[in-house]
């Protein structure tokens, strides 16, 4: 359970490297954990005084899924969307997309779970 405030991502991002230390998807992994941890805590109450969210990683030997839970607080399920060129936000599930070979959102508005999935590359690719 990590508590919903800012600094935290760092220190999930971190504990992230720290676990997946030297697997192909560490990377990809590191940039989902923040994303997703940034979208619970601007987009739902675990962003609130006293809000949490869970971050879980799953491995086996070629998948990684990096779920992260919310404490709800939002009706509407989190979507793909078009950020304009100069925003500064709206681009976080896109990036996750992208990276990810499966998404799954679970829950409703008193809580959600998005869990990303990476695949690790077959012998001698070189990314997720």
């Amino acid at each position: 359970m990590c508590p919903g405030s800012r600094e935290e991502i760092t220190r999930a991002r971190r504990w992230t490297h720290d676990i997946l230390n030297g697997h192909p998807c560490a990377h990809d992994a590191e940039l989902i954990v923040s994303e997703l941890g940034s979208n619970a805590l601007s987009h739902t109450a675990s962003g609130s005084a006293y809000g949490t969210f869970q971050l879980t990683l799953s491995l086996s030997p070629r998948t990684v899924a990096i779920s992260v839970t919310d404490e709800g607080g939002h009706p509407e399920e989190p979507r793909h969307t078009e950020a304009d060129p100069d925003d500064t936000h709206g681009r976080g599930l896109t990036i996750v997309m992208a990276l990810a070979r499966r998404l799954d959102i679970t829950g409703s508005q008193y809580g959600r779970t998005v869990t990303a999935q990476l695949v690790a590359p077959e012998a001698g690719a070189t990314t997720c």
